[in-house]
Formats: structure tokens, sequence, C-alpha cells
């Protein structure tokens, strides 16, 4: 694929201004590194591009998944906000912009806000779908051994979600890094999604093409690290 994008930049079978080689996106990446983005080395975009993302996504989990599990142990809870959740859920974040600049100001704040509004709705959404996909053999099993509270959640419910769990966190974190840059949007002067878009003004294809390229490869490698926790965590999962 890569030798045909090459060929077909270098044989002008496609305007190189617009679909620029691979190579000259090397040239670009070697540039960037050296000599930065509008003042700002490239590996400080893309780690705060990162640290937003994560600190977004963090907070999404730690609110997100108990929320989730207790809508899905409590049918009146579940009653009460999943309205609420099924409502904001479909909204486009783009949408949510303007009130969360207004509420929160131009900072980091309304960066991170816009990626956790993002992701914590989905997973919401599955650690109840998964809460209620628990096989109730197992908990009338649990029951008649004599398992309750704390203990009936610690050994029979959370080992029996967490495979679907971590498929909800995976499919989360894929949405709030479509998001960023859209979060950066708000009033940003560094970061992959700002660099792309500022390049992208100025007609630096090449900028734009590295920037897809790094936040392409990066959100790849958080989905292979979010697997290898997968497995690590859930070795039972698909055995039974």
């Amino acid at each position: 694929m890569l030798l045909v994008w090459e060929a077909a930049s270098r044989l002008s079978l496609v305007d190189a201004l617009l679909v620029p080689p691979p190579s000259e996106i090397l040239a670009t990446a070697a540039d960037l590194m050296r000599d930065g983005y509008r003042q700002t080395p490239l590996w400080d975009h893309v780690l705060l591009s990162l640290a937003r993302s994560l600190a977004g996504f963090l907070a999404a989990i730690v609110t997100g998944v108990p929320l989730g599990i207790a809508m899905g142990m409590s049918p009146v809870l579940g009653a009460l906000v999943d309205p609420f959740v099924q409502f904001l859920r479909p909204l486009p974040k783009l949408a949510l912009i303007p009130l969360v600049v207004l509420w929160f100001g131009i900072g980091e704040t309304s960066k991170i806000l816009l990626i956790y509004l993002s992701t914590v709705l989905t997973i919401v959404v599955g650690a109840a779908a998964a809460v209620s996909q628990v096989r109730r053999q197992q908990l009338r099993a649990a029951r008649a051994l004599g398992a309750r509270g704390f203990t009936m959640f610690r050994f029979v419910i959370l080992p029996a979600i967490l495979p679907d769990l971590f498929v909800t966190v995976r499919l989360a974190f894929g949405i709030g890094w479509t998001t960023l840059i859209a979060a950066e949007m708000i009033a940003s002067e560094a970061g992959l999604g700002w660099m792309v878009v500022n390049a992208g003004a100025y007609l630096r294809t090449d900028v734009v093409m590295l920037g897809i390229v790094l936040l392409g490869a990066t959100g790849y490698a958080l989905d292979l690290a979010l697997v290898g926790l997968q497995r690590w965590a859930t070795p039972w999962a698909g055995r039974s």
C-alpha cells in the first residue's frame, strides 16, 4: 500500500499537494522532531493530547463503571437514570462546545470535560448491560452457597462482567480519542488535534497527514495496551 501510495504521488497520478507521498511525510516528521511545529516540539503535541485524553477517559471510568454497575444491579436506579443517559448519549458532542466554553471557560478543564462527556455515557450503558447479562444460574448457585452482598459482587458478578467491561472501555476510548480534535478546537495552541486543524488552514497537507498518522498510531498502541490488560486481568474470558 505504501509503495503504491508513493508511486502514485511521484508519477503525478494524484496531486502531491493534496496527497503527499510517505517519504515526504517522513521528512516532515524529521523536521518537526528537530524544529517543532509553531514553536512547540512534536513530542509535546503528542504528550499533551495523550494527557488530555487519558484524564477525561480515566475520569469517565472512575464515575461511569460504578454508576453503570449500580444501575444494572438496581432496577429502581436504572429506571431513574437511564432516560437521562439515553437522551444525552446520542447528542453530538460538537454541539456541547458552546455550553462547555460558557460554563468552564477555554482552559484545560473544557477540553478534558468534552472528552469525558463523549466517553462516560457509553461506559455507563455498557456496564449496566454487562450486569444484566450475568447468568441467573450463577447467582442462584452463589446464594445457595451463602454468598451475599459484597461477597456476591466480588466473586460472582465482577468476574462475570469484567470481559464485557473491557470491551466497553475499548469502545469508549475510541470514541474519546476521536473527540480529541473537537476538544482541541477550544482555544488550543498545542496538541495533535490542534496541529491537524491549524496545518489544514495553511494547506500544510504533509503536517495534516503526519498528525493523522500519529493519532492513528497512538490510538492503536493504547488499544493494544488495553487488550493486553484485558488478557492479564480476565484469563478466564471465553473459557466458560
